[in-house]
């Protein structure tokens, strides 16, 4: 791949269209409709310039801008308020021309082929023998919308999103093509991979192709590619990418050095299925395709740092299902939250006896003991703050680990440490608290309360009659991106009213995504920013800590929000939604 290196060009000023439509995306969140895609960008111009009050984010796509917001009554206000905007001229800048080169060996090139009308070599043909525009970013950090000069190659997406699509691969879904930045779930049909790295935040701009960029794809020919006595670029080969976990971070202690300041550490001894650093996430980048991530529960992570005198924002550990072991290397003060598991501490002297410390409450762990959190006995995560929070380095504004992007920490494993920053200020330990854990009711199944839309007109009162009536359990491909869901005995999958496909738009933590299979799939924390199916509804950001303490297998049922409740309490999200 290359990128031109003479100046961009001028484009001619554009008629930019108009507000067609604007639907709320949850509680704290407006999905607003445009005419045109010139639309689209004179908008999320005004918005950048101009924020309105309480705005976190504006995140553009095909046809829509998705405006967050840090309360319910802010996005109520904020509704007028675009109304009466004067949306301007678009932007008009061309960007780079970039050239990535493609094995067009795709796992559905074959299927894109009969979709289209014409053989592999024609869809080959027509994929290179166009010039694409990078229209806007989502979905994942370094993943642009490409459009075509043409419809030849306009081919839906799968009925069934992959749960994994590899890094590099080269894809289509209605009249846009794109490169996936790293290995994430996906539903775009696959012609290629390419080697290039789309992402790397050792670059002074991270994105290969970024919004306005025009992009050629070139058949990549592998006798040609490496030359003697050449090496490839580090930003060209896609075997080390830069910015995943592993590359950014790396051990604990190397963290521990970048951060300048240390109060003590701990000694993973064992981190369970499942051990990472989460505070509460790096929100307000989704232009750049990047979600907010963070703790998965924030109300227990908030309540761990809450017990040991941290700020709510300090990094914590946050644990799957327990058997998490740590070794002191200093004195500390640690709590356990979410999940309920017991704990055990085991001296440093075989002599003295163990102690059992309650959860929700603070307590010592001195130089040399060893923490054990057992099996968890209800819920799935366990979040444990230490005293000073867990020092690690910040990327993009944050210590939180987000395995949507590969962006943060490394995973914890046996024999890295936790670097333990300084207490600063007069932050008292706090006293032991009631769970916020949520328990299930006698009947065993959870119930979250949604909101309807932005786009449950595709479904009617049927897909909310199938959504809302029947209980649904919590499959076993769930994880931090998003909980899927799968039919209890009897069940029916949620039917839609129209055909076709919808233009890729920004989606809410919270929001509950139905593909054609009818299994709605409920975003998380690590959620991407975009997404290309319909969102029936949204469930409210107060049960999002409860949702993602549902084990697989939990049964599940969604019922409407009352609206005579009061919103505009604060949130457990803080900045996020």
């Amino acid at each position: 791949m290359s990128a031109a290196n003479a100046p961009a060009m001028a484009a001619p000023i554009r008629e930019t269209g108009t507000i067609t439509a604007i639907r709320p995306a949850g509680t704290r969140a407006l999905l607003v409709e445009l005419s045109t895609l010139e639309a689209v960008l004179a908008l999320a111009a005004r918005l950048a310039e101009s924020p309105l009050p309480g705005q976190l984010d504006a995140l553009s796509a095909a046809a829509t801008v998705l405006v967050k917001f840090d309360s319910p009554n802010a996005a109520r206000k904020a509704a007028a308020a675009i109304r009466a905007l004067d949306l301007g001229t678009a932007p008009t800048g061309t960007g780079r021309l970039v050239e990535v080169e493609v094995n067009y060996d795709g796992a559905d090139l074959a299927e894109v082929a009969a979709l289209t009308g014409l053989s592999p070599e024609g869809v080959i043909a027509a994929h290179t023998g166009q010039t694409w525009r990078a229209a806007f970013g989502g979905f994942a950090p370094g993943f642009a919308y490409l459009l075509g000069e043409n419809t030849a190659l306009h081919v839906p997406r799968r009925s069934t999103p992959r749960t994994a699509v590899p890094a590099g691969a080269v894809a289509l879904a209605g009249d846009y093509s794109a490169v996936y930045p790293r290995q994430s779930p996906g539903g775009w049909q696959l012609i290629g991979h390419t080697d290039a790295l789309l992402w790397s935040l050792e670059r002074e701009s991270p994105a290969l192709i970024r919004p306005q960029d025009r992009v050629r794809f070139i058949p990549a020919r592998p006798a040609l590619r490496l030359h003697a006595g050449t090496t490839p670029s580090k930003h060209d080969a896609g075997t080390s990418p830069a910015g995943t976990a592993e590359a950014m971070v790396g051990t604990a202690e190397a963290t521990a050095e970048a951060t300048g300041q240390q109060a003590g550490s701990l000694l993973v001894v064992c981190a369970g299925l499942q051990s990472l650093i989460q505070d509460l996430g790096r929100p307000g980048l989704g232009d750049l395709g990047v979600s907010a991530a963070g703790a998965a529960d924030p109300s227990a992570a908030r309540q761990a740092n809450r017990l040991v005198g941290n700020q709510a924002g300090d990094a914590v550990v946050e644990n799957l299902l327990g058997s998490l072991v740590l070794r002191a290397e200093s004195d500390q003060v640690l709590a356990v939250t979410g999940a309920r598991t017991a704990l055990r501490i085991t001296p440093a002297d075989p002599s003295r006896s163990e102690r059992h410390p309650a959860q929700d409450a603070p307590f010592a762990l001195l130089d040399g003991e060893t923490l054990t959190l057992d099996p968890a006995t209800e819920g799935l995560r366990c979040y444990l703050g230490v005293r000073g929070g867990a020092a690690v380095a910040k990327v993009m504004g944050s210590r939180s680990t987000d395995l949507m992007s590969g962006i943060g920490p490394a995973p914890l494993a046996p024999g890295s440490r936790i670097p333990v920053g300084p207490v600063r200020g007069a932050h008292v330990v706090g006293s032991p608290e009631p769970s916020t854990l949520r328990p299930l009711p006698a009947s065993g199944t959870a119930t979250l309360r949604i909101t309807p839309g932005p786009r449950d007109d595709w479904f009617g009162g049927a897909g909310m009659a199938a959504l809302a009536g029947q209980d649904w359990l919590v499959g076993a491909a769930s994880n931090r991106i998003g909980i899927r869901l799968e039919l209890a005995d009897g069940g029916m999958p949620v039917p839609r009213l129209r055909d076709g496909e919808l233009a890729s738009e920004g989606v809410v933590w919270g929001a509950l995504q139905v593909p054609p299979s009818g299994l709605p799939v409920l975003f998380l924390a690590d959620h991407p920013v975009t997404g290309g199916y319909p969102v029936i509804a949204a469930v409210v950001p107060e049960d999002l800590s409860a949702a993602a303490q549902l084990p697989p297998g939990t049964r599940v049922r969604f019922v409407p929000a009352n609206p005579a409740t009061p919103t505009d309490t604060p949130s457990h999200q803080g900045t996020r939604s």
